[in-house]
């Protein structure tokens, strides 16, 4: 019989079964939190860095040298017209009709950086008698209307002042982005098309143009004399006489492609400049299938077209201004040399200024010995240019424009276009298989062997 103490009601049983099934299921739940707690906690994957660590940049070092600004090298035209060229270099008017051509021959100059030097271009040609009205500056910066609103300095890089230019009597055409020098000339082309030109010249900008003033033997007697023919009327006839000998031309080269006399339809025969070439080595594709589809090249005379990478101080002095002394000026002048040692006293010290000072002991009255002058510093501006200073200096020689429209850092816009030329040159060796310009004689190769033929080096 038990007692009364040892026995357990079935409501007490039940009561004390639902206190351990109640506790066994909070601790349950309590262990089942922390689980998913510790399983979907989020990963440091940073431990040990700082909690808003971020990477630092390395920059390049500051430069240290900043060439001198740029000067504006014919300042009277801010506030007045130009004065008039040499008399016996002004065009007779229309006088291309008389040499039975279709359209007055237009001057294409392309221009993208270095406003200096396309000024002195474009002044060159004018005072060498081309009719303003028909040379056209093409704008080929990608500045888009910053330019044309006058938004830009004299220090931005693709500063082009358009009032001075309209100023001079000059077209203005503008490229709708900034194009390669391939896709420059297939741009030129197309103006070709859209004008109706059957023929037309162009220029690079980095040139100084002067006529044979002091008379060529068979070409033109002296400036002056009965029969002188100027830089323009010898192109005329250049033109003239290729038209009716010749029926099948493609150009006409005055100093190299300096100066160049175009025919549209053999550029289109060839299928335009090849653009995936856009620099060096353009050139020689170029030719080389004009060459392959016997299309003529001939050297050609008109005048004197320099090769230069600088600019005269002062334009004035093409229009043979006797107050000017000609002069000139690199617009990316290299680096001072370091100080000169001390000299013992009495010992003079040579100093070399930053421009060009030549040898000319006075100002010419008479236009001929004037040009003369000129002659001579047009011939020390090729030296300076193809000397130890680089051909190609002149397109870095403005730093500034930072904060207007459309600006590019001048350094980092010369280091890709040397990316990009040098990417060009390889398309070339791929296109052709050869590693030079010699295609034909050194290749073997004809127009049809584009893209056909593996490498011929190893």
């Amino acid at each position: 019989m038990f007692s009364r103490a040892a026995m357990i009601r079935p409501r007490q049983a039940l009561f004390l079964m639902g206190l351990l099934f109640s506790g066994g299921f909070l601790t349950l739940l309590v262990l089942r939190n922390d689980i998913r707690h510790d399983l979907f906690r989020p990963l440091d994957i940073h431990p040990q860095e700082p909690e808003k660590a971020k990477p630092t940049p390395k920059y390049k070092p500051t430069p240290t040298y900043t060439p001198p600004p740029i000067q504006d090298p014919f300042p009277a035209l801010a506030t007045s017209t130009p004065p008039p060229i040499p008399s016996y270099n002004v065009a007779e008017k229309d006088i291309w009709k008389k040499y039975g051509l279709e359209v007055a021959p237009p001057l294409i100059i392309g221009f993208t950086r270095s406003w200096p030097m396309l000024l002195q271009a474009v002044v060159s040609y004018i005072t060498a008698g081309w009719p303003a009205d028909q040379i056209y500056v093409v704008e080929n910066t990608g500045m888009q209307q910053a330019n044309t609103q006058g938004q830009l300095t004299l220090q931005h890089p693709w500063y082009l002042n358009h009032s001075t230019l309209r100023r001079l009597g000059v077209n203005i055409v503008q490229t709708p982005v900034l194009l390669s020098f391939a896709q420059l000339q297939n741009f030129y082309l197309s103006m070709s098309y859209s004008n109706n030109w059957p023929y037309y010249f162009w220029s690079h900008m980095d040139v100084l143009a002067l006529g044979h003033e002091n008379g060529f033997e068979g070409l033109t007697p002296r400036a002056g004399e009965p029969g002188y023919k100027s830089l323009y009327t010898l192109c005329l006839e250049e033109l003239n006489r290729t038209l009716v000998a010749d029926e099948r031309w493609g150009l006409r080269f005055f100093a190299y492609d300096h100066l160049t006399l175009q025919n549209p339809k053999a550029i289109e025969d060839i299928g335009g400049w090849d653009t995936l070439i856009p620099y060096y080595m353009t050139d020689c594709d170029t030719y080389t299938r004009l060459h392959m589809r016997n299309w003529s090249q001939k050297d050609a005379n008109c005048g004197v077209i320099t090769d230069t990478s600088v600019a005269l101080d002062d334009l004035l002095a093409l229009y043979r201004d006797p107050s000017i002394k000609p002069d000139f000026r690199d617009p990316n002048p290299p680096p001072p040399p370091p100080p000169p040692e001390e000299k013992e006293e009495g010992e003079k010290v040579e100093e070399k200024v930053g421009r060009d000072v030549g040898n000319v002991a006075g100002e010419p009255t008479d236009p001929i010995e004037y040009w003369k002058v000129l002659l001579s510093v047009a011939d020390r501006m090729f030296h300076y240019k193809h000397g130890d200073r680089g051909r190609n200096t002149w397109q870095a020689g403005q730093h500034g424009g930072k904060g207007e429209p459309f600006y590019y850092d001048s350094a980092g816009f010369s280091e890709a276009l040397g990316v990009l030329t040098e990417a060009g040159k390889e398309v070339f060796r791929r296109k052709w298989g050869h590693g030079n310009c010699d295609l034909i004689a050194g290749g073997g190769l004809k127009f049809e062997d584009q893209w056909q033929v593996l490498k011929d080096w190893e």
